[in-house]
């Protein structure tokens, strides 16, 4: 059989096109959040650690995992454990449900992804990972560079299976958000401490906004337009810092909160740099310092009694491993800012989540 004339085949991948992003749109949820007129965001894909793994490190051999009860005590009805480090929900669901894209953003590596989620988009994030290569080597996790790779390869999935024109528009107008430096600081510094022999804290900082720097300017390269990056939160004041650095009283840890501001800062002067070396991008520093430190300072205008612990165990040192099946919880999750003794509970994402997506969602769109 002839070919139909080249005019008519061009046609036909045009209509074919937007039949198919017809398709994507009429098969989102409604959005809570109304945005510009004209504004669509198809996909929300995620890259960097803990907060915004959905399951990555299910899949790889290292200890900082969470695929055990009492993580996801609150996920379903009956509890279900998934890979996500808090009781239920994390950012990139919420996010997802907010924006109307879909109730849950799975990982990667997940064995039961379903060809509709290349559309929808996806977390390659890993916990424990950082801008500095050696925090995601020291708990052999999933570095940012392997998870550029597998964002590559998940580009090339999506080619085969919807085409060129529908890949670009998903690049182009999907929100990639990147999580990362928490545990460049919590852990590979303050912690293991052997980058405190190789680096002052003002040049280790130049080292982690480097990396960061580095890993925008190839996601740029890859295809993502419209990336936020979230900036540090006030890690000192998450409950495993306070342990470890905030003496007898278990006070925010200051030394590492000064660090945080530091990178934020150091990190807003090159995301405003690569804003004008960069054609067509949307690059946004988001602040969770601040939100994060009046849930913090304020617990109850937010609706929490309990904010310097976990729910799990003691909540002072638990995380991964150590908050496992034998560790009680809490009587009432959301009186806890946090689940375990780094990452919140479901209802402390979901009001960071919404602070953030009101000031910040217009300005990557």
């Amino acid at each position: 059989m002839s070919c139909p004339p080249p005019r008519i085949c061009l046609q036909r991948r045009t209509v074919c096109f937007v039949v198919g992003v017809l398709l994507l749109f009429a098969s989102a949820g409604e959005a809570k959040m109304k945005l510009p007129d004209g504004a669509v965001v198809p996909a929300i894909i995620g890259l960097g650690d803990s907060i915004i793994d959905q399951g990555m490190n299910n899949y790889i051999p290292t200890v900082v995992k969470c695929d055990f009860p009492p993580y996801g005590q609150d996920f379903t009805a009956g509890g279900m454990p998934t890979g996500r480090f808090s009781n239920g929900k994390t950012p990139p669901d919420l996010i997802a449900e907010e924006l109307g894209i879909k109730e849950l953003v799975p990982a990667y590596l997940d064995p039961n992804l379903q060809p509709e989620d290349l559309r929808t988009g996806l977390s390659f994030a890993s916990g424990a990972c950082g801008y500095d290569p050696e925090t995601a080597e020291i708990t052999s996790v999933i570095p940012l560079s392997q998870q550029l790779n597998y964002l590559k390869e998940y580009l090339g999935k999506l080619r085969s299976a919807y085409g060129e024109n529908e890949t670009k528009f998903i690049t182009d107008n999907a929100v990639f958000f990147v999580v990362a430096g928490s545990d460049d600081l919590a852990n590979t510094y303050f912690t293991v401490g052997l980058r405190r022999l190789q680096y002052d804290i003002n040049s280790y900082t130049d080292l982690m906004v480097e990396g960061a720097s580095n890993f925008i300017q190839e996601l740029y390269e890859i295809g993502a337009r419209r990336i936020g990056v979230f900036g540090l939160p006030p890690i000192g004041c998450v409950p495993s810092q306070r342990t470890l650095g905030g003496g007898p009283g278990r006070s925010c840890s200051e030394k590492a909160n000064e660090a945080a501001k530091l990178v934020n800062s150091k990190l807003s002067a090159q995301i405003d740099s690569l804003s004008k070396t960069l054609p067509n991008s949307k690059l946004v520093l988001i602040d969770i310092y601040e939100p994060a430190l009046r849930l913090i300072q304020n617990p109850k205008q937010y609706g929490f009694e309990v904010v310097d612990r976990g729910c799990c165990g003691t909540g002072k040192i638990e995380v991964s491993i150590l908050c496992n099946k034998f560790s009680e919880t809490c009587p009432d999750h959301d009186k806890y800012l946090f689940w375990d003794s780094y990452h919140p509970t479901e209802k402390g994402y979901r009001i960071l989540v919404n602070q953030i997506l009101q000031k910040y969602i217009n300005r990557l769109l």
